[in-house]
């Protein structure tokens, strides 16, 4: 093969800009999945917290429950929050909604079993 034909040298090819990949409502709830409950020791997903996840733009909008609405953990929840998105997004905002009420059907079947597995009977 001559000089000519012969496949240039990685250092000699373009860089190429792949971009960013723009962040999806699939990061956030996976994202969220490190918030979890400081009374039990789950993540708030699939403790069914989590009711809704919007995006626009940069900033997201969580419509989140409690176990409880006299929960005085919020703000430990909102930190944790803080710190799962923080490198998703520029803005969050967290929506405390009571309708429809949290109970033991919103847990996920992954929530069930890491309940189980602390001694819980769901």
């Amino acid at each position: 093969m001559s000089a000519e034909t012969a496949p240039p040298a990685a250092d000699d090819l373009p860089e190429v800009d792949l971009g960013e990949r723009a962040t999806t409502v699939d990061d956030l709830t996976e994202a969220m999945r490190d918030v979890v409950d400081p009374e039990l020791g789950i993540n708030v997903v699939d403790l069914g917290l989590v009711y809704d996840v919007h995006l626009d733009g940069a900033k997201a909008t969580l419509d989140m429950t409690l176990t409880s609405a006299a929960c005085p953990l919020t703000d430990v929840i909102e930190d944790q929050t803080r710190q799962a998105l923080e490198s998703l997004v520029d803005d969050f905002a967290i929506n405390w909604v009571w309708m429809p009420p949290w109970g033991p059907d919103k847990i996920t079947d992954d929530g069930r079993e890491q309940l189980r597995a602390l001694g819980f009977s769901v």
